[in-house]
This record gives C-alpha cells, sequence and structure tokens, in this order.
C-alpha cells in the first residue's frame, strides 16, 4: 500500500522536548517505521522551517521525509500556520496528481486541512488523526488558549469529510461524538513505544537522593509539573528530575523552565527539583530506570507517551486521571491514577508507594507486559491498517469535501 502521512508542524526527524516537538513527532516516526517494516511505502510530508533542510531525506527505517514549502522556511509556532495550509494542500495536490497514494493519513487538525483540500477532486481516503482536540485545549487553557479563533469550527469539518478518524484514546472518541461525528467512523488507535530502545535491560543515570521522581514532557504549563513539584515538598528524601525543554544551558532564557525553578524555591524543595533540560531519546531509557517512580500529570493529555516508555522500562507510573492517561496506565495494576491538580493527594501517593518497594515492583512487572502485549509499534501498525482497509473500499466523492474548500 501507498501511504502519505501528513504532519504539518512535528517533523518526524526534529529534536525532541522544544515547544511544538514531542509525542506527535515520535507518533508519526514510528508508526512510519513500522509500516515500512510490514513492507508498505511510506511518505511523510512536513512543513519546511529551515532553509538549509532538503527537498526530501530517506530515512534508516525506511520512510521518505519531504519537506514542504508553505510559509517562509524559518520556525513558526504550530498556531501561526493556519494560513499557510492553502499552500500546502496546493503542493499536497500536486505531488499526488503526478503520483496518487492509496491514503492520506493526517496528523493534527491543520494537516486534515490541507490534506482534504488537497483530495478534494480525487477522491482519495483521508484518515484523520487529531492528536489533541481544540474544545478540550479551551476548555482547559480559556483564555491562554494561543489556538486560532476558526479551530473548533474545522476540526468537525475536518471530521465530517475526513473517511475515517483514528482516536488516540477512548476519551478522545466522547470528545467527537459531542462533536457529531458519527461512532461508526471512529476507531482507537493508541500511540506505541519502541520495545527496542525501552526496555528494563540495560544501565541506569546516576541518582542522588534516596528517592528520585522522573517527569518528562515539554516545558508548557499544562504537562503539570507545577503539580509535581507542589507535591514534592511533601515527599522527604526524594529528588524530582524534569526532562525536557532547550537544551540545559538555555534554560535560563525558558519562561517556563524559570517559572518552575521559582515555584520550587517558595516550596522550599529548590535543591532537589532537577531540571535537565532536552534528553536525547538515545539517554531517555537509562533516566526512566533511574526512577523509583515516574510521574505524569498533565492538566490533560490526548494520549501520553512518556508513561508507556516508562511501563516498557519496568517502571511504575503515577498520572493524572485525565485523557489518553486513563487507558494507559491501570489503576492498581501498572500504577496509580490521581486527579489532576491535585498536589496534596499525589504527595499522599508517591509517600505511600515510595515506602512500599513491593507494591512498585509489582507495578513495575505488570506495567512492562501491558506495554510488550499491547503497545508495541507493529501492533499499532495493524490496528492502523485495519482502519485505512475500512476506507479504501468507499472512496469519499470529491462533491461531499466540497463544504472545507469553502470553509
Amino acid at each position: 500500500m501507498k501511504i502519505s502521512m501528513v504532519s504539518e508542524h512535528a517533523n518526524p526527524l526534529a529534536a525532541l522536548g522544544e515547544v511544538d516537538a514531542g509525542g506527535q513527532n515520535v507518533h508519526v516516526a514510528e508508526l512510519s517505521a513500522a509500516l515500512c517494516r510490514q513492507g508498505h511505502e511510506v511518505t511523510v510530508y512536513t512543513r519546511r522551517d529551515d532553509a538549509g533542510q532538503p527537498e526530501s531525506v530517506r530515512t534508516e527505517a525506511g520512510y521518505e521525509v519531504v519537506h514542504v514549502p508553505a510559509g517562509s522556511a524559518r520556525y513558526l509556532p504550530k498556531d501561526e500556520l493556519l494560513p499557510h495550509m492553502t499552500e500546502f494542500g496546493r503542493f499536497l495536490a500536486a505531488r499526488w496528481g503526478a503520483d496518487q497514494p492509496d491514503v492520506v493519513h493526517a496528523h493534527f487538525w491543520m494537516s486534515g486541512l490541507a490534506s482534504i483540500l488537497a483530495t478534494r477532486e480525487t477522491g482519495i481516503p483521508v484518515i484523520q488523526t487529531f492528536h489533541a482536540l481544540g474544545a478540550v485545549k479551551r476548555r482547559h487553557q480559556g483564555a491562554a488558549d494561543t489556538s486560532p479563533p476558526d479551530r473548533v469550527r474545522l476540526e468537525r469539518l475536518i471530521g465530517k469529510n475526513a473517511a475515517q478518524v483514528a482516536a488516540t484514546c477512548s476519551d478522545e472518541v466522547f470528545e467527537l461524538a459531542r462533536m457529531g461525528l458519527p461512532r461508526a467512523k471512529m476507531s482507537v488507535v493508541p500511540c506505541g513505544v519502541n520495545l527496542d530502545r525501552f526496555g528494563a535491560e540495560g544501565p541506569a543515570a546516576e541518582r542522588g537522593a534516596k528517592h528520585r521522581i522522573v517527569s518528562v514532557g515539554r516545558l508548557v504549563p499544562r504537562k503539570g509539573f507545577a503539580t509535581a513539584i507542589s507535591a514534592l515538598a511533601g515527599v522527604p528524601d526524594t529528588e524530582l528530575v524534569i526532562a525536557g525543554g532547550p537544551d540545559h544551558g538555555k534554560l535560563a532564557d525558558d519562561a517556563e523552565a524559570r517559572r518552575l525553578r521559582e515555584l520550587a524555591q517558595r516550596c522550599g524543595v529548590a535543591d532537589r527539583v532537577h531540571l535537565l533540560g532536552k534528553v536525547s531519546r538515545t539517554e531517555m531509557p537509562a533516566l526512566l530506570r533511574s526512577a523509583d517512580l515516574v510521574v505524569c500529570t498533565p492538566w490533560y493529555e490526548p494520549f501520553g507517551i512518556v508513561p508507556l516508555e516508562a511501563m516498557a522500562c519496568g517502571r511504575p507510573v503515577v498520572a493524572a486521571a485525565v485523557g489518553g492517561l486513563t487507558d494507559t496506565v491501570v489503576d492498581g495494576v501498572t500504577g496509580e491514577l490521581v486527579p489532576a491538580k491535585r498536589p496534596d493527594l499525589l504527595a499522599a501517593t508517591l509517600r505511600r508507594l515510595l515506602d512500599n518497594p513491593a507494591q512498585r515492583e509489582a507495578y513495575g512487572v505488570a506495567g512492562m507486559d501491558r506495554a510488550h502485549s499491547r503497545y508495541s509499534w507493529d501492533r499499532i501498525a495493524v490496528d492502523i491498517l485495519r482502519v485505512y482497509e475500512k476506507a479504501l473500499p468507499e472512496r469519499v466523492a470529491p462533491s461531499s469535501r466540497a463544504a472545507v474548500g469553502r470553509a
């Protein structure tokens, strides 16, 4: 099968940890690689954000990355990319007119917009994975939401015009139904974990305090690192290591890093909170293995790759009971779920588990089993191929896509 992946802002070749580089980049890269291993031809289209990028790159995993000229070749925050999606779509239409794929898989809502604009005269089926929904973001961030005002309306149109929607978790299915999408059009296809890279065997990073908690993610407020820092005040003899953001030498210039350090000072735990900055994918397994607990406390989370990576490394997870984390972490089996934004309850859970190594060990073993049985990327690729096959027999008529073109 010839598959076109569209990921307008999340380049699978990008370094992780910066503001707009995270789980979606990993998802697109690993899914593309897994599909190539199964004999499919995969091309990823992403926006050129650096004048030095080549037009295309053939990766060692077998998929091709095409850098699409849409707007100036420089970094732009993803919330500023909407005006360039028409140009992005025109490029895709020209490329696919000469070399038509069997299916298009769009990642994030703006990729969906460009993909549907590009395929409206062809009937090529578009599979949509939103990764995050504007309505959920607006609900949690309120006035701090920087998304374009039309995002929610356009997401609804994209969902209705896509042949199938691959939701990353069961909570997203509920949200999509509230948007008016029919349940028959939705399938849950979660993110996966690279089991060759993340495993219990291997070196662990050096550590200092009696206990270590590790938290990983982009340095943005919604990731909830402030909750973990506030909780640390009630967890003695424990260090909190936070990985993510810019290089360590640039953390002083990062507004969120400064905010978190100031919070740690106010909470009296500055000496036990360590911001590492960006940690490479090759170094991440050793960091996770060094943890007694891996903590994920976002305000909301469409899926969350870090708990899977921790589980694959045999580490127990304490996570906020939000979004995809409620699918991944089986409460009382592979870890524990706590209410979001409740540092008091988080602290109590951390103290109890740090005092109970047998329970942590049991969670770690169960988590590793779950990661291997359900979340390998090869298993996820089989799941997404079933979704593609649902779309292939009933190609959407070009006329039904016209509404998005007039949006």
